[in-house]
């Protein structure tokens, strides 16, 4: 067991009480931390280029999920053109298809056609993210990168679950996520040095998890849309800080999360229409797509990335790298800093998704694993 973890469950046993909640000034903090960077994001980020100049990545291949509009639609479009082999991991295949015929038209002429393919991915089955990476791994090819851009904020709608039984933000922002980057971890091995990329989000600052009650059913606390997506964004910085540190430096493989800032995206959609109004009367404030794609494809094809990433697990800093939206290194929030917590949910996670608790090190030996879901032999 690794020390942080028997530390961390040390200092757990030594609480007296347990956590149910933020405390109010963590609480206020976040909320003005959400505030600042929604004034001043595109103050911050003037020094970047709209879109941002690209690294040569023709070596790399990526697999970038919900790509089909928004921030991912950016991300797989622009990495494509810079001569990446681009996997877009979506639900919609037909419209991935048309938006892959669309770009080869407008690419035309300008060089060799673009490396990109469908694959059919839904967040919100495990079979289907269980699937997915046994089709993958299947081609015995290298993943450079994976990007966890996929994700949903179902503004003021009822408390809905999947069809396996879990809350709708925590599968599709974390759980699913968390078992497609694990599954995926024989490819990113034959790919190193490769990176998971997470899209996250500022709104995780506010954010809370009881690993109890992930699914917010137990009547402890009343369930909203706001605090469904903030909690799941939580639980994927902690979850993404473990794995950070359950992978050796000799893997290869380094574990980020990103915040693209606040950007008009196809969120709008679920806004009142007063809402919606005030939405865009605010461009000066809000990003587009391509504006919020950057700080992605910075921690996706920066060269530094990696030396930051093994620095903070050096210094054996307890939260994984974040970068920000203006594209420079941040912190996350004070509770991601909750090492008990993080550990409690990776554990969880892991329990949810049906994966062993063994999983990363036996996929890191080579051998197969487990799952309760797909065709049970990963």
């Amino acid at each position: 067991m690794p020390e942080a973890e028997v530390e961390a469950k040390k200092n757990g046993s030594s609480r007296k009480k347990k956590k149910d909640a933020l405390g109010w000034m963590e609480w206020l903090r976040g909320w003005l931390y959400v505030i600042y960077e929604m004034l001043f994001q595109r103050i911050l980020a003037s020094h970047l280029q709209n879109p941002l100049p690209l690294p040569p990545v023709n070596d790399l291949t990526c697999i970038v999920t919900g790509s089909t509009s928004g921030i991912g639609r950016e991300i797989a479009r622009q990495l494509a053109e810079s001569g990446a082999h681009v996997v877009m991991a979506v639900r919609n295949t037909k419209a991935a298809q048309e938006l892959i015929q669309k770009w080869q038209e407008e690419w035309s002429g300008r060089g060799l056609p673009l490396n990109v393919e469908v694959m059919e991915l839904d967040l919100l089955s495990l079979d289907s993210v269980a699937r997915f990476a046994e089709a993958w791994n299947a081609r015995l090819g290298p993943l450079h990168v994976l990007i966890n851009n996929a994700g949903i904020f179902s503004i003021g709608e009822p408390q809905r679950f999947s069809k396996d039984g879990y809350e709708e933000h925590m599968q599709v922002n974390h759980l699913a996520p968390a078992l497609l980057s694990v599954l995926l971890l024989p490819s990113l091995i034959r790919g190193s040095p490769s990176r998971i990329v997470n899209l996250n989000s500022v709104m995780h600052y506010v954010g809370f998890v009881d690993t109890e009650d992930m699914n917010v059913v137990s009547g402890k606390r009343k369930y909203t849309s706001l605090f469904g997506y903030s909690s799941s964004k939580l639980a994927q910085v902690m979850f993404s800080s473990v794995l950070q540190k359950r992978l050796p430096a000799e893997a290869g493989i380094n574990v980020l999360c990103v915040s693209p800032g606040i950007v008009h995206t196809n969120v709008a959609r679920d806004l009142s229409r007063v809402v919606q109004a005030a939405y865009h009367l605010i461009p000066y404030f809000i990003f587009s797509p391509q504006e919020g794609s950057r700080s992605t494809l910075f921690s996706a094809t920066d060269p530094q990335i990696p030396e930051y990433c093994e620095l903070l697990k050096a210094d054996d800093w307890p939260v994984c790298a974040f970068i920000s939206q203006e594209c420079r290194p941040t912190n996350a929030s004070e509770e991601a800093h909750n090492i008990e917590t993080s550990y409690k949910v990776w554990e969880k996670t892991l329990e949810m998704t049906g994966l062993p608790s063994y999983a990363v090190e036996r996929f890191l030996e080579g051998d197969e694993v487990k799952c309760r879901y797909g065709a049970q032999q990963v």
